[in-house]
């Protein structure tokens, strides 16, 4: 891909592609390429065994959606990632506003499935908004805590709990948890690297686990979840059993693509446990390969953000890789047995069209933050990266 499209482009190109191509870090967006190929790949795995037990006569009919999902997602982060600062920042305020709208309106008018009223369904096409409110989010709070760290009587801080507090509520009101504890270490990420004093950090984190603690008693999906965790043998663990004799039948180097057995027995096995159908098919060595390439995109996009120069650009973007990264810790810890079930995807790898276009947005958005535009990263503004790490 690098070798090819940098002949295409001269660095004397100054067309919007051309300054795109060589501003952008291709490292990142290599890496999400290849995340969004093994995306595809899997759904093919998966697609026929979930086709069979839901009774759809097309076996493919999970991974032609996948690859559309997955095409206009690229599409998507490609399109976001030329904005520039200040464009970022207006899409975030359009998105929030109407992703909230969007879920106050979701009691009357929303879709109920396993008990959480998430989705806006029209025609054959599900939309859930807090997946596109989590990115505009976590933008519109560094804004907000960069204007307020520059002393011009802007209440910053106020605004973006504010804005936190929204989102949460409607959140619970669903309820989703799951995603409740997602923008919150985002948030608290956030908050931590717009350089606060640590004593509001460590108030945010009581919190926060005073909160997280609360749904156990005041939500019985949670109860349940939790139960199921802590004393398997007192209750119904079939997903997470079959998941995890899955993940352990793949071995070192799996049984072979389409030859998975046990993922026939996984009931969400191509949406919140396509882990466990990789780690069978294509084995320990494959799944360790994946998580390494979540690790490089977060651990670089981080790198990139602390070396911006401007307070929300840095901020901003090191909210949304670990926005990535903790949705991906999630999901694996969730497959491995670890923690309680989420109901959270693995980014760009499970199927579904409201978290494939939200994925594309956030790293649409992470991309353009960290573009090497002039001034960005110092006086002179230099082209180009010259090392992974660079």
């Amino acid at each position: 891909m690098a070798p090819n499209a940098t002949h295409a482009f001269a660095r004397t190109d100054r067309t919007a592609i051309g300054l795109w191509w060589w501003t952008t870090d291709r490292w990142l967006l290599g890496a999400t390429a290849l995340l969004v190929t093994l995306g595809m790949l899997l759904s093919f795995a998966s697609s026929p065994a979930a086709a069979q037990r839901i009774g759809i006569d097309d076996q493919f009919h999970f991974a032609i959606r996948m690859c559309f999902f997955a095409s206009a997602s690229t599409v998507l982060m490609l399109g976001v990632s030329m904005l520039s600062p200040q464009g970022v920042r207006r899409s975030a305020f359009f998105i929030y506003i109407v992703a909230i709208a969007i879920m106050i309106a979701l009691p009357f008018i929303g879709h109920n499935a396993k008990g959480a009223t998430r989705w806006l369904q029209f025609g054959g096409f599900t939309l859930q908004p807090s997946e596109f409110m989590k990115p505009a989010l976590i933008v519109l709070v560094s804004w907000m805590f960069a204007e307020g760290q520059k002393g011009e009587g802007v209440p910053g801080v106020s605004i973006a709990f504010l804005l936190y507090f929204i989102a949460v509520a409607l959140l619970l009101v669903q309820p989703d948890v799951g995603q409740t504890v997602l923008i919150t270490v985002a948030f608290g990420a956030a908050f931590w690297m717009a350089g606060v004093p640590i004593s509001w950090i460590m108030g945010l984190g009581g919190v926060a686990i005073a909160g997280l603690c609360s749904t156990y008693f005041l939500f019985d999906h949670v109860h349940a979840r939790v139960q199921k965790f802590l004393s398997p043998d007192q209750a119904d663990t079939h997903q997470i059993t079959r998941a995890a004799e899955a993940i352990r039948a793949g071995g070192l180097f799996g049984r072979g693509p389409g030859e998975g057995v046990m993922k026939r027995h996984v009931p969400d096995l191509h949406t919140d446990f396509i882990y466990s159908v990789a780690a069978e098919e294509y084995g320990l060595v494959f799944s360790w390969a994946l998580i390494a390439i979540f690790a490089f995109v977060v651990v670089r996009g981080l790198y990139k953000a602390m070396k911006l120069n401007d307070p929300f650009e840095q901020v901003a973007a090191a909210g949304l890789f670990v926005l990535v990264g903790q949705q991906a810790i999630i999901n694996i810890a969730v497959n491995l047995n670890m923690i309680p079930t989420k109901g959270m995807t693995l980014p760009f790898i499970s199927y579904g069209g409201s978290s494939m276009l939200a994925m594309g947005l956030t790293l649409g958005m992470a991309l353009a933050l960290v573009r090497k535009r002039p001034g960005a990263y110092g006086v002179t503004g230099e082209f180009a990266p010259q090392g992974v790490f660079a």
